[in-house]
């Protein structure tokens, strides 16, 4: 592979090289795209250590914990959250992600949405607009108070710093007509959806994601026969991003990914990143999880968190190794993309470059 101003200029056999500056030989260890994690929770403060606890004693999941994070996010400083953003977005640069989405929505308010898409803002261009993430406290009795907040003052501060609307479509957020209305005002000001759909029952998720062309539909945990057959039409617009890190840190079913795949759906896998329900920035982790629990062959996992996770973000830039495409790469300390999930749990990325530049670990 040959790199030119910080893209892939050429690709083949080593014998067929051109020329270059400055060569490196990988001694037989394995090069991948870097990995496109497209959702993640990062700009957030607090601690939810004592509501894992539960979980892993018992207790079950639901959405109001987010609740908790709120609290602690809008009073924390903008240097705290900025600070969090980049430790979490240094951590899964050590382990080969090279692209990350990162959603707001633990602000909840006109000034610590626009707040935390800011933030945000200065460490990925690819940010989210999730004021729709729960219902907080102040709007609990009047719910459609909140969704004419969203969809107005609140979406006017924070289109300027988003390229994506999201909203989390559940039993104990927001049903189908709230997510649609959501949406729907998003689009309208030039903001491309994505929905949280169908983690912890079936619902209207998966069925408004394809609706509306949104360019995922994130956790597609319970689904219907109908909605494995919809995410398979529109294979080209909608991708089924699966997150098992949530289902792993929540002891939940995990999304069966073999089901979506053999009948044509295009699967992403990401990590969830978020202080509650999936607190893990490692894809190489979630790939193991999907090999081992979800059905996929290694190939597929790899091709879902690099190539898979470009497609959920509509770029064609990224996830893959091809003339043009930038070069994010990752070097393994394995001489095959299989040991991601044949040794869980190791450090395996012992190099990574973005655009050609190495800015983690050492080749």
């Amino acid at each position: 592979m040959v790199i030119e101003d910080g893209r892939i200029a050429w690709v083949g056999a080593s014998r067929s090289a051109p020329s270059a500056d400055a060569r490196f030989d990988a001694g037989g260890r394995a090069v991948i795209p870097g990995f496109v994690d497209s959702h993640s929770h990062l700009v957030f403060a607090g601690d939810r250590t004592a509501e894992f606890n539960a979980r892993m004693s018992g207790a079950s999941y639901t959405a109001g914990g987010i609740r908790t994070t709120v609290a602690a996010t809008r009073a924390a400083s903008d240097a705290e959250l900025d600070a969090n953003v980049a430790r979490y977005l240094g951590e899964a640069l050590r382990q080969g992600t090279t692209v990350l989405e990162c959603k707001s929505g633990y602000g909840l308010t006109v000034e610590d949405e626009a707040r935390a898409l800011r933030i945000a803002g200065r460490h990925t261009d690819e940010t989210t607009y999730l004021g729709a993430h729960v219902v907080p406290p102040d709007y609990a009795d009047d719910p459609a108070a909140y969704v004419e907040l969203v969809t107005g003052p609140m979406l006017d501060a924070c289109v300027p710093y988003a390229r994506w609307v999201d909203v989390f479509c559940e039993r104990g957020a927001f049903d189908g007509d709230q997510a649609r209305a959501i949406l729907t005002a998003g689009a309208k000001r030039g903001l491309t959806p994505r929905v949280h759909a169908n983690q912890l029952t079936e619902g209207p998720g998966v069925q408004l994601a394809v609706e509306l062309g949104a360019a995922s539909a994130d956790h597609c945990t319970h689904l219907s026969d109908a909605d494995v057959a919809a995410l398979a039409s529109a294979a080209d617009t909608t991708v089924a991003t699966l997150l098992p890190g949530a289902e792993f840190s929540t002891r939940a079913r995990y999304p069966d990914a073999r089901r979506l795949l053999d009948a044509g759906a295009t699967v992403a896998l990401s990590t969830d990143c978020n202080p509650g329900s999936s607190f893990t920035s490692s894809v190489p982790f979630c790939i193991a999880i999907a090999v081992r629990e979800m059905g996929m062959t290694p190939d597929e996992a790899l091709w879902s968190a690099t190539a898979g996770g470009a497609a959920a973000l509509r770029r064609t830039d990224v996830g893959r190794v091809t003339v043009g495409a930038r070069a994010d790469l990752a070097l393994l300390d394995a001489p095959s993309h299989v040991h991601l999930a044949y040794r869980p749990g190791v450090p395996l990325v012992a190099a990574v470059w973005r655009g050609g530049e190495l800015v983690a670990g050492a080749a």
